[in-house]
């Protein structure tokens, strides 16, 4: 290695004990890399940060202790300039867009070839994002799309609230009405505003929506 190339310092984070050992065992395969500390939760990893000051943090945006998006928060609040990257294998479009929102310097799944993992921290170590388009657009307008229809849920009447949540049941108008103490067609009315409201064409639609906001209808 020329005496010119400084090392990129890197702190690795992941819970699963395979991961972590491979994506270590993968750096050190790069001369530029230098391997600072590897470690297994989020808590440990924001000491390190904290205490070695690396060029970059690898982390898993879920962990332990603390989240890979709490570390970065972290990282930020505390004005450091280690470029956080996430390798993740799911995520969610909410985690994906917090990351963006928050700083992250790149994204990049767990799947992908390892030739693309050494490019995308070469970039980011350059000062270049490594943030896919497609998939942070594909992300902001899915969660778009549900933070629209959280705020139309708050349309909704307890009562209507809890026909939604027991139309992801998959219960019929009858047992509804049985539930609810009430005539069928008083279900049907129910039903009718709820589609009004949201938006929606029918109770299929309708238990889509539910289904995907569980925790929203039953902490309403």
């Amino acid at each position: 290695m020329s005496a010119d190339n400084k090392l990129i310092s890197v702190v690795v984070a992941d819970d699963h004990p395979i991961v972590l050992s491979g994506l270590a065992s993968l750096l050190q395969t790069d001369q530029l890399f230098l391997v600072v500390a590897t470690c297994s939760d989020g808590s440990s990893a924001l000491r390190v940060i904290r205490e070695a000051k690396p060029n970059l943090a690898v982390l898993d945006i879920s962990m332990p202790g603390l989240t890979g998006l709490e570390v970065l928060a972290a990282v930020k609040s505390d004005g450091l300039g280690t470029k956080v990257v996430f390798l993740t294998g799911s995520a969610t479009d909410e985690q994906i867009v917090r990351a963006v929102a928050h700083g992250a310097c790149g994204i990049m799944l767990k799947e992908a070839a390892a030739d693309s993992l050494l490019e995308c921290l070469h970039k980011v170590a350059a000062g270049e994002p490594w943030i896919p388009a497609d998939l942070i657009d594909a992300a902001v307008e899915r969660e778009s799309g549900r933070r629209v229809e959280a705020n139309r849920l708050e349309m909704l009447t307890a009562r209507e609230k809890e026909l939604a949540l027991w139309i992801a049941e998959g219960l019929s108008n009858k047992v509804i009405a049985r539930r609810a103490s009430v005539s069928e067609g008083t279900v049907k009315i129910h039903l009718h505003n709820i589609y009004q409201k949201l938006g929606v064409p029918n109770r299929t639609a309708l238990a889509a929506v539910a289904l995907t906001h569980l925790d929203h209808l039953r902490t309403a």
